[in-house]
C-alpha cells in the first residue's frame, strides 16, 4: 500500500460498458488503493459514478470528469481540468478503446477512421497535452493499453482494431525513446483474452450468436493457462508500470495473456 503516495493519476476510460470490473475501472481502483489521487475520466456518467463510489468506499481519493476523449476539445478540457484541480499529472493511463469487426472490404471507411480515433489518435492527443506538463515536472509515467491483436492474429477479423492497436505499440516506443533522458517513461500493456463485462455486453453477440457461456468456454480453452485473465491482471500491470518499481522500464510491452500470443500461430480454433 502507498506505492503511489502523492501521485496524480489520470485514467482515461475509467468506467465500464456493463456492470462489473472493466480494465479501466479496476486500474483506477488499484491506483487509488496505492494512494494515488485518481482523476477518473469516462463518457458514461453512471458508469463513472460507480467507479468513484467503489474507490471512495475503500477510502481512496478520486475526482470524476465526464468527457468523450476521442474529441480533441474534450480531451484538452480534461487535461486542463486535472491541472487546475491538482497542479500536476504524474501518471497517464490511456485505456479507451474498442473493436469493430471486419476486414478492408467489409469495413466502411468511417468505421475505419473511428477505430483509429478510439484506439490511437486520442492517445496522441492525450500525450501531446500531458507531455509538456511532465517535462516541467521532470517526471511522469504513461501507460497505454493495447491488445494481442496488435501482435498476433488470434481469430476474429478486426483489421482496423489490430492496425490501430499495433500503431499504439509503436507510438509508445517512439514517445519512450524521445523522452527517456527527461524523466518520463512510456510503456504498453498488451492484454490477451480477458473476462470483463465487454465479453457479455458486446463480444458474445459479435462472435457467438449471443451464446455467452459458449464463448467463455471457447476462450478459456484457447488460453494455455486454461482460463481467461480478468481486469485485475491488467490493473496490477498498470500499477507496476506506473510505480517507481518500474523506474528502469520504458519502451516495453508487458504482455498479459496467459501465454496465448506465444502459441497463437498454432491455434486451430477461432476464438
Amino acid at each position: 500500500m502507498g506505492r503511489l503516495e502523492g501521485k496524480v493519476a489520470v485514467v482515461l476510460g475509467a468506467g465500464s460498458v456493463a456492470p462489473g470490473w472493466s480494465n479501466g475501472r479496476a486500474t483506477a481502483f488499484c491506483l487509488a488503493l496505492q494512494h494515488a489521487v485518481v482523476f477518473a475520466v469516462d463518457n458514461d456518467d453512471g458508469s463513472l459514478a460507480e467507479t468513484c463510489r467503489l474507490i471512495r468506499a475503500e477510502g481512496g481519493r478520486v475526482q470524476a470528469h465526464l468527457a468523450d476523449v476521442t474529441r480533441s476539445d474534450a480531451l484538452a478540457g480534461t487535461v486542463a481540468a486535472c491541472l487546475s484541480a491538482y497542479g500536476r499529472i504524474d501518471i497517464l493511463v490511456n485505456n479507451v478503446g474498442g473493436s469493430h469487426p471486419g476486414g478492408p472490404v467489409e469495413l466502411d471507411e468511417n468505421d475505419w477512421e473511428r477505430q483509429f480515433d478510439k484506439n490511437l489518435t486520442y492517445v496522441y492527443r492525450a500525450c501531446k497535452s500531458v507531455l509538456p506538463i511532465m517535462l516541467d515536472q521532470g517526471s511522469g509515467a504513461i501507460v497505454n493499453v493495447s491488445s494481442i491483436a496488435a501482435i498476433r492474429h488470434y481469430g476474429p477479423i478486426v483489421a482496423a482494431y489490430a492496425a490501430s492497436k499495433a500503431g499504439l505499440i509503436q507510438l509508445t516506443r517512439s514517445i519512450a525513446l524521445q523522452y527517456a533522458g527527461q524523466g518520463i517513461r512510456c510503456n504498453c500493456i498488451v492484454p490477451g483474452l480477458m473476462d470483463t463485462p465487454l465479453v457479455a455486453a458486446r463480444l458474445a453477440g459479435q462472435q457467438a450468436g449471443g451464446d455467452l457461456e459458449a464463448l467463455k468456454a471457447r476462450r478459456h480453452r484457447t488460453v494455455p493457462m486454461g482460463r481467461m485473465g480478468d481486469a485485475w491482471d491488467v490493473a496490477h500491470a498498470a500499477v507496476f508500470l506506473a510505480s517507481d518499481e518500474a523506474r528502469y522500464i520504458t519502451a516495453a510491452e508487458l504482455v498479459v495473456d496467459g501465454g496465448l500470443s506465444a502459441r497463437a500461430a498454432t491455434l486451430g480454433e477461432v476464438v
